[in-house]
C-alpha cells in the first residue's frame, strides 16, 4: 500500500457549485507521484465539504469508523480551518474514493484505513488545507459583495465579519463562492493560538444516534432484492468438505440454495488471507437460512496439518530457543561477556494466550454484483485490500467498485481482513442475485484471526551501583505475516528493533524464533506492542524489586536525561525518552506512589511507546479472599497536540479496559484441533463490577504533531496491573491471562 501523501507539498483544490447553489470544496483527481496531493473525486455523491444555501455544513470522514472517534476528529480538524459553526454541522461517511487511472485504482481520498492509529495524524495536513482552502473563497465571496478586500475581513462560527460589523452567514456566500477558482498559491494554516475547535472536547457526532438506536451500521443495511446467506465452516483449519447431504434444508420454505465455498488454491489468494471451506445456505431471511443450516447433513475432513492449542506451542517454544533464533532482531555489544562480569543476574519467561478479537458486530457483508459493478457495504478496517479482493474477483474496472464505510460494531483489528466479503461476492456471482450475508456468534469465535501465541525468555544483569548493564528478549511466536509474507519477514510483526530498552543499555540482544500453527492469526489492537510491552515493563518490574530499587526511580534513571533515540518503524523517526519520562512521572505522581500507602493495597507502574504516543499507567490494587479490586487507576499520555480532548480519553480509557480484561480472563483453546468458544459465554470479557469505577486521565499538552490515541493506551495497562498485583500479594504472574494462574498460586 503507498503511503499517504504529504499534504504540505503542492496543493490543488476544485470548487463547484451545485444545482441549489452549495459551495463543494475537494480535492480533485491527480497525477499518481508522491508530489501530487492525493484528491478528490468530484462526480462521487460525498465530498470533503458542502456548504448548503441554509448555512448547514456537511464535512466528509474519509477514515472507517470502528469505535474510536475518527468521524469526529476529522470533522473538527477540517471545521477548524473553514471556521464553521459546529452546531450546523453534519458529518457523512465517505465511500472508499477510487477513480480509475488508464485501468489502474486511483486513490482520491489518500488514507482511508482504521488501523495502527494512523488516521488523525495522516489526516491532519490534508483536511487543514480544505479547510482553510474553502475559507479563503467564502471570504473572497464576500469582499466582491462588499467591493472591499480580504484583509477587512474575518471568519467566525460559520460568518464572515466585516470591519465595520456587517455580515454574512456562509450560506448566503455559498453561490457566489462556488464560481470563484481556488487560490493558486499555498494557503497558511491557523496558528494554534488561534484555535476554537482544535484542543476542545467535542462529543462524539454519532452519540445521540448509538444511544436512541438510531446509529447505521453495516448489519443494519438490506437490499429489497437480495437473499440472506449463512455459512457453516470446516471446523479444521485447512480442512475439506467430506459429505453434504442438502436434501432437508432445501424443504424449508424460504430456502433457495445450498452452495459449497471450496478451499482456493494456495498459490492464487482471493482475499487477505486464505479462506476455510464452507457450506453457505441462502434463503429468503437469515432466520430461514439459520433454520436450514441446522438440517443439513454435513461432514468435514480435517487439513494436513492439525492446529495446536497452546501447551502444544510451549513445548514448540522451548525446542525453537534451543537453537538458532530464526531472526537476530538487534546486537548491541556483548551481553555474554557483561553477564560474566555481573554481580547481578535476572530471567523470567513470559507467556502469552492465544486470543480472539470479540468484536460486538459479527463478520457480514452486503453485496451486489454483476458484470458492470459492484456495491459493498461491510464493517471494514481496510477498504483498500476490500477493493483489491472484489476487483480480483470480478474483474472490473476500479470505477466500477464501490466499497460503502458504514460504522463498525467493533474492529481491534479483525476487520482489516476480508474472508467474509470474500465469500459474499463469491455467493452473489454464483447465485445471480443480492447477498446478505452474516456471520453467527459461534462462526465468528471459532474462525478468527487470532492474536498470536508467544513465549518471551528475558534476562538481564547489572553492575554494583545496581545499574543495568545487559539485557536480552528472545520471543517465540506464531507469526500474523505466516502465509502473507516469506518467511524471512514474519518476525517484522512480532518485535521492533529499537524498542525500549534498546539505546539505553550498552549490551543489549534481541531475537526471534518462528512458531508454526495452523490456527490463523491476523492484526490486534496495538499489535506486538501489546505483549512485547507487558513482557518487558513486568521484568523491570521485578530486576527493580531484586535490586531493592524503587519502580519509578528505577525506570526514571534508565530513561535517563531528555533525549531522542532513533526509532524504526511506525511512530518513528525518532523516540523522545524525556516524554516517557514526564508521563511515567505524571501517572505516578497522581497515584500518589511516594505517599504512605493503605494495607494490603498494591501500586504497580508500567509505560510505553507506540505508534508515536507515550502513554504510562498507575495502578492501585487489592485482593479480598478471590476478589480483585481495582482502586484507582491514572492513564497519562502524550499524543502530541489532540484534536478532541474528550475522545482522546474516552480512547483511552477504553483501551485501559480492554487491556485489563483481556489481560484477566480472554483465551481462545482447542480441543481435537478445534476451538472450543462458541460466544461470550465461554470467552468471557470483563464485567462492570469487575472493573475500576473511573479511570483517570491526564492529557499532556503538546505543540508536537498529533498521533492517534485508540492504540496507544493498551500496551501499558495490563503490565501496570500485574505489577500492582504483585506489590500487593507477593505473588508474581508471568502469563497471560492471568487470572487462573494467579488464582493458583494464591
Amino acid at each position: 500500500m503507498k503511503r499517504p501523501h504529504d499534504a504540505s507539498r503542492r496543493r490543488f483544490l476544485k470548487v463547484f457549485g451545485t444545482a441549489t447553489g452549495a459551495l463543494v470544496v475537494g480535492l480533485p483527481a491527480l497525477a499518481r507521484t508522491p508530489d501530487e496531493l492525493l484528491g478528490q473525486n468530484l462526480f462521487r455523491l460525498n465530498l470533503y465539504v458542502r456548504i448548503e444555501p441554509d448555512g448547514t455544513t456537511a464535512i466528509g470522514a474519509r477514515d472507517p469508523e470502528v469505535g474510536q472517534g475518527i468521524r469526529t476528529a476529522e470533522a473538527r480538524i477540517l471545521a477548524e480551518e473553514l471556521d464553521a459553526d459546529w452546531p450546523r454541522v453534519i458529518v457523512e461517511p465517505l465511500d472508499l474514493g477510487v477513480t480509475n487511472a488508464g485501468g489502474e485504482p486511483h486513490w482520491t481520498y489518500g488514507h482511508q484505513m482504521a488501523s495502527g492509529s494512523t488516521s488523525v495524524p495522516a489526516a491532519w495536513n490534508d483536511l487543514r488545507n480544505v479547510g482553510a482552502a474553502a475559507r479563503e473563497l467564502l471570504l473572497r465571496a464576500a469582499a466582491a459583495r462588499w467591493k472591499t478586500g480580504i484583509a477587512n475581513l474575518r471568519t467566525s462560527h460559520g460568518v464572515v465579519i466585516a470591519a465595520d460589523g456587517r455580515k454574512l452567514g456562509y450560506g448566503e456566500l455559498a453561490e457566489a463562492a462556488s464560481k470563484l477558482k481556488p487560490a493558486n498559491v499555498p494557503l497558511q494554516p491557523k496558528t494554534p493560538a488561534q484555535y476554537v475547535l482544535i484542543g476542545q472536547d467535542a462529543g462524539d457526532v454519532d452519540a445521540r444516534d448509538i444511544v436512541t438506536g438510531h446509529q447505521h451500521y453495516a448489519v443494519d443495511d438490506w437490499f429489497g432484492d437480495a437473499l440472506a446467506a449463512v455459512v457453516a465452516h470446516c471446523p479444521w483449519p485447512g480442512g475439506r468438505l467430506a459429505h453434504l447431504d442438502d436434501t432437508a434444508a432445501l424443504k424449508v420454505k424460504g430456502v433457495e440454495k445450498v452452495m459449497t465455498i471450496p478451499v482456493p488454491d494456495p498459490e492464487r489468494a482471493l482475499g487477505t488471507q486464505q479462506l476455510t471451506a464452507s457450506v453457505a445456505v441462502l434463503a429468503s431471511d437469515t432466520w430461514t437460512a439459520l433454520q436450514a443450516l441446522a438440517r443439513l447433513d454435513v461432514r468435514w475432513q480435517p487439513g494436513a496439518q492439525t492446529a495446536q492449542g497452546d501447551e502444544a506451542l510451549v513445548d514448540a517454544a522451548a525446542t525453537a530457543f534451543a537453537s538458532d533464533p530464526t531472526k537476530a532482531v538487534r546486537t548491541d555489544g556483548d551481553f555474554t561477556e557483561a553477564a560474566k562480569r555481573a554481580p547481578h543476574k535476572f530471567a523470567a519467561d513470559y507467556r502469552f494466550a492465544t486470543a480472539g478479537h470479540a468484536d460486538l458486530e459479527p463478520p457480514n457483508a452486503l453485496v451486489r454484483v454483476d458484470n458492470q459493478q459492484a456495491l459493498i457495504i461491510a464493517p471494514v478496517q481496510n477498504p483498500r485490500a476490500t477493493f483489491d479482493t472484489v476487483r480480483g474477483l470480478t474483474g472490473l474496472a476500479p470505477d466500477k467498485i464501490t466499497i460503502q464505510l458504514p460504522r463498525a460494531g467493533g474492529g481491534f483489528g479483525r476487520f482489516l481482513e476480508t474472508d467474509y466479503v470474500t465469500e459474499a461476492v463469491m455467493l452473489a456471482k454464483a447465485a445471480g442475485k443480492p447477498i446478505k450475508l452474516m456471520w453467527t456468534r459461534t462462526e465468528a469465535f471459532a474462525h478468527d484471526t487470532y492474536r498470536p501465541f508467544s513465549v518471551h525468555k528475558l534476562e538481564a544483569c547489572a553492575d554494583r551501583k545496581r545499574t543495568l548493564t545487559g539485557w536480552t528478549h528472545r520471543i517465540a511466536s506464531t507469526s500474523r505475516l505466516a502465509g502473507r509474507e516469506p518467511r524471512a519477514r514474519w518476525w517484522l510483526s512480532e518485535m521492533h528493533p529499537d524498542d525500549l530498552p534498546a539505546g539505553l543499555v550498552g549490551n543489549l540482544q534481541y531475537a526471534w524464533f518462528a512458531l508454526d500453527s495452523a490456527l490463523p492469526r491476523g492484526s490486534y489492537r496495538a499489535s506486538s506492542h501489546a505483549v512485547n510491552a507487558f513482557a518487558t515493563e513486568c521484568f523491570l518490574d521485578e530486576v527493580a524489586h531484586q535490586l531493592k530499587l524503587d519502580a519509578l526511580k528505577f525506570r526514571l534513571a534508565l530513561l535517563g536525561e531528555p533525549r531522542k533515540l532513533p526509532y524504526r518503524g511506525h511512530g518513528g523517526p525518532v523516540l523522545d525518552t524525556g516524554r516517557l519520562s514526564w508521563v511515567l512521572q505524571l501517572a505516578a505522581d497522581a497515584i500518589g506512589w511516594s505517599k504512605s500507602h493503605p494495607q494490603g493495597h498494591g501500586f504497580g507502574l508500567a509505560c510505553h511507546f507506540t505508534f508515536g504516543g507515550y502513554v504510562a499507567h498507575a495502578v492501585e490494587v487489592s485482593m479480598e479472599k478471590t476478589r480483585l479490586v481495582i482502586h484507582n487507576v491514572v492513564c497519562a499520555a502524550d499524543l502530541g497536540r489532540v484534536v478532541n480532548p474528550l475522545g482522546a480519553r474516552a480512547a483511552l480509557v477504553g483501551a485501559t479496559l480492554d487491556g485489563f480484561s483481556t489481560a484477566l480472563r480472554e483465551r481462545i483453546t482447542l480441543k481435537d484441533g478445534q476451538v472450543v468458544q462458541q460466544g461470550f459465554k465461554d470467552y468471557p470479557l470483563a464485567t462492570m463490577a469487575q472493573m475500576p469505577h473511573d479511570v483517570q486521565v491526564i492529557l499532556v499538552p503538546s505543540q508536537e504533531h498529533p498521533a492517534g490515541a485508540f492504540d496507544m493506551g493498551f500496551p501499558s495497562a495490563a503490565p501496570a496491573l500485574a505489577n500492582a498485583i504483585f506489590a500487593g500479594t507477593t505473588v508474581r504472574v508471568r502469563q497471560l491471562p492471568m487470572w487462573s494462574e494467579l488464582m493458583r498460586l494464591l
